[in-house]
């Protein structure tokens, strides 16, 4: 195990009854990373959100928390986390100051240091004017940011964030984005999220689980390169028959799209430059020569609308 790692998640399991909601899940995260954490209804996701918390003991496997073991040191492992669950523990009857200064209790910060930890939180997420409303008062938004603050107050290693921007307006969203970013520079931080935009505006790291299983973890500069996509987009003024420009070396496939257009297939080295020599020297009229991009949300779909390989309890394909 990395000894910087801050969540180190071996080979979950959790059985209900005879469904296994999430399959041999393993994963790891470190300070200064942001993990946005994406799955489709049902895929096992809030599972595996709630045993990295504590609240929901996994059927096999084990979570490490700052090297803490979860299991065997619930306690002190938990001292280490800071949760906001998708809907805030919030007490609108209370003001900010108050609700906070309650958290800071129940996170059993000492007395003497109550008082600084609630005004650093409220400084951080941008809350020193709003100690004394009552929460029910605030916006959406505001009481977003309470939430994250009594995540916060005992400064743990680890924030754990869950589905944080849903019903916000977009200033607000931008808001949270950016106090997510800024909180990720010091504690790792793990976000459940449902909008793909946010994982790469705000995330450093991505994780995507369907049917109990992750089926994509990589960082956003290896999610950037999964979104390039060896395909070509190419429209000539005198398309050549199709045959023609599947002999070129390197395309793999050629598929029609209407309007002269085509979506040449490759594997190997870009054959874009042998592209455009053979269509001058073939007379074809050259256009457009683009690469063609994918977006998160494709990527997304194919991995989340194939099957997975069913797993054994070793986690190795059956």
């Amino acid at each position: 195990m990395d000894t910087n790692s801050l969540i180190h998640a071996e080979h979950l399991y959790r059985y209900y009854g005879d469904h296994c909601a999430v399959k041999a899940v393993s994963f790891e995260l470190s300070k200064g990373e942001v993990l946005g954490f994406l799955g489709p209804n049902g895929a096992g996701k809030s599972t595996t959100m709630q045993m990295l918390t504590g609240n929901l003991a996994p059927s096999a496997g084990s979570v490490q928390v700052s090297g803490i073991d979860l299991l065997d040191n619930p306690t002190s492992a938990k001292r280490q986390l800071g949760y906001l669950p998708e809907q805030p523990p919030l007490y609108r009857d209370l003001t900010v100051d108050e609700y906070l200064t309650y958290c800071a209790r129940l996170h059993r910060v000492a007395g003497r240091y109550i008082k600084e930890a609630v005004q650093r939180a409220k400084g951080r997420c941008g809350l020193e004017p709003e100690g004394r409303r009552l929460i029910g008062n605030l916006s959406k938004g505001y009481q977003q940011r309470v939430g994250i603050a009594q995540a916060i107050l005992h400064n743990p290693s680890v924030v754990i964030l869950d589905e944080p921007t849903v019903g916000l307006d977009p200033i607000q969203i931008r808001e949270i984005r950016a106090l997510i970013r800024e909180l990720g520079q010091e504690h790792g931080i793990i976000l459940s999220t449902h909008i793909l935009p946010e994982v790469q505006g705000t995330c450093t790291h991505v994780q995507i689980i369907n049917q109990g299983q992750l089926v994509f973890a990589d960082s956003i500069e290896g999610l950037e390169a999964h979104l390039h996509s060896q395909h070509l987009i190419v429209v000539f003024r005198n398309p050549p028959a199709i045959n023609e420009v599947q002999a070129l070396p390197g395309i793999a496939d050629v598929e029609p799209l209407g309007e002269n257009r085509l979506r040449l297939k490759y594997s190997g080295e870009n054959p874009a430059a042998a592209v455009a020599e053979q269509a001058v020297t073939r007379g074809w009229g050259l256009l457009e020569l683009v690469p063609e991009r994918r977006t998160l949300e494709q990527i997304f779909i194919e991995l989340t609308c194939q099957d997975v390989p069913a797993t054994s309890a070793t986690g190795e394909a059956a």
